[in-house]
């Protein structure tokens, strides 16, 4: 598919937010020295707008370089499954093989501790593997300091490689969130960071036509495809099938970016 050196986008300058930060409220400062906290009030609003609102979008490189779509797909996608491993991965990898599809599945590192035989079956079976935090606090992901998010992320890889016997190259955050601590453990980790382009929420209650409405419309080639596995609407399953029918419908081919 793609090439490493065009998908191999790993934080180079994880603090080149701090020099703007404190520009900013030095800015708000002396306005509000100046022109009285009717000015001041409101542009410290709009300026911590600024840095918080890019933590809450999943494919925003703000804090940190993000692979949203593939380059020169060709007639491919890239499907991604997170939340696993857990009791459905392997029904998800017989749908996978039924449909000669391979994946990548951002696990969660405690769960891939505790079901060492899955993670073992996913790349037996040709899949790779995403780094999707140790314990995947999804309440609180967004506000993690620097220690707790170093912890998520490294505990997931030091977890994934153990059990593989090789470092993993992607990671995918929680919910999509991205915080300004992300970046420097990508750096230091060599992880690249991957949103996605077709969504159809099925990581919350919905319906598989739900879905697929929302999902398929983007379902193109160069695609990055953000499922899920788990789920406790009970419909993963069900809404995986669908989308490989439809891409062998469209005659698309999901298939692993090359390293």
């Amino acid at each position: 598919m793609s090439n490493a050196g065009t998908l191999h986008r790993i934080p180079a300058h994880p603090w080149r937010w701090l020099p703007w930060l404190v520009a900013s409220q030095l800015a708000v400062i002396l306005i509000w020295v100046l022109a009285g906290w009717q000015w001041g009030l409101p542009l410290m609003a709009a300026s911590h707008a600024v840095f918080m609102v890019p933590v809450f979008l999943p494919n925003s490189r703000f804090y940190a370089p993000v692979l949203s779509r593939l380059p020169e797909a060709g007639n491919t996608v890239w499907l991604t499954i997170d939340d696993g491993p857990g009791p459905e991965t392997l029904a998800v990898l017989d749908l996978l093989d039924r449909h000669q599809a391979r994946v990548t599945f951002f696990l969660v590192g405690e769960r891939a501790l505790a079901q060492p035989e899955l993670v073992t079956e996913i790349l037996r079976r040709g899949h790779d593997l995403g780094n999707h935090s140790h314990s995947h606090p999804q309440a609180r992901f967004w506000r993690l300091g620097p220690a707790a998010m170093r912890a998520e992320i490294e505990g997931c890889q030091h977890a994934l490689q153990s059990l593989s016997g090789h470092p993993v190259r992607w990671y995918r955050s929680v919910v999509g969130m991205t915080n300004p601590f992300v970046a420097p453990v990508l750096k230091t980790q060599g992880l690249l960071r991957v949103g996605w382009s077709a969504r159809g929420y099925d990581g919350v209650g919905c319906t598989p036509d739900g879905v697929l409405a929302r999902l398929l419309p983007d379902l193109r080639p160069g695609a990055i495809v953000l499922l899920h596995e788990g789920a406790a609407h009970g419909h993963n399953r069900v809404i995986i099938e669908r989308v490989l029918q439809a891409l062998d419908e469209r005659g698309l081919k999901a298939q692993l970016p090359a390293l």
